[in-house]
This record gives C-alpha cells, structure tokens and sequence, in this order.
C-alpha cells in the first residue's frame, strides 16, 4: 500500500492509498514519490534564480507553480510507469533480482521515447539507457 509520510523531529504526518490491487497501488507510490522530487527541484532552481536576481514577482511564482506541476506529473508518470513494469515482471517470472529491473528499465524507456515521438534509434538508445540505469540502482541498492 503506498505511503508517504513527513517528518521534522517527533511529530510525523503519515498517509497511506489502498488502490485494492497491488499492481496499482506501487504505481501509485512510485508516481507519488518521484513527482514530489520533481516538484521539488524545480521549486529549488527557481528560488536560487529569485535569490540570485534578487526579486520574486507574481508572474514568476505563477510559473514556478506550473513548472513544479508540469515537472512533477512527467517524472511521477515515467516512475509509475517503471514502477509498474517491473512489478509486472516480477509477478510473470516469479522472482525478484535484478532482471526485473533490467527488463522494466528497458520497457519503460522504449515507451516514454516512443511517446515523445523519437525516430527509432533514440528510442533504441533510450531503451538501453533506462534500462542500465535501473540495473545500476538495483546493484547499488544490493551493495548498500
């Protein structure tokens, strides 16, 4: 079940979504997670610039605001989406190693490229980029 929590010292603020289907509910947590990141590191780009200018207008808040949604959905939507992959995967081969990965990696980067309207050699080069990148976490995940 997906959860996300805050905390600063004792008190913590929790929450959980049951989605009734565990498929569902890690794509949910996985899009949960990464959007708040995405959300985040544009939020921290747009403050240095305010501070490095110096100012902060309506009009530049408004756009941050629409920048962190805009962020936040596209990288919520790509870790929902690998998320889901490679449970899938897990759930058809019956294991969970590394493989999984591997294989969610390279799914998930063949259809982000291919919804971006890349020609077949990024889509390719883009298939095997998600998929080492997702290799590499889940050996590092491993060693730590």
């Amino acid at each position: 079940m997906p959860r996300a929590g805050l905390s600063a010292g004792s008190p913590k603020v929790d929450f959980a979504i049951d989605m009734g289907n565990p498929l569902l509910n890690r794509t949910v947590d996985g899009f949960l997670k990464i959007a708040a990141v995405g959300a985040c590191k544009v939020a921290a780009e747009d403050a240095f610039e305010c501070l490095h200018k110096g100012s902060v207008s309506k009009n530049k808040l408004e756009q941050t605001l629409k920048n962190m949604c805009k962020e936040g959905a596209y990288w919520g939507a790509v870790a929902g989406l690998y998320v889901g992959v490679e449970y899938g995967v897990e759930k058809i081969r019956g294991r969970y190693d590394w493989k999984n990965a591997l294989i969610g990696g390279v799914v998930s980067g063949a259809i982000i490229s291919a919804a971006s309207n890349s020609k077949a050699d990024k889509i390719a080069k883009d298939a095997i980029t998600g998929g080492a990148i997702a290799t590499a976490v889940e050996f590092i995940n491993y060693l730590t």
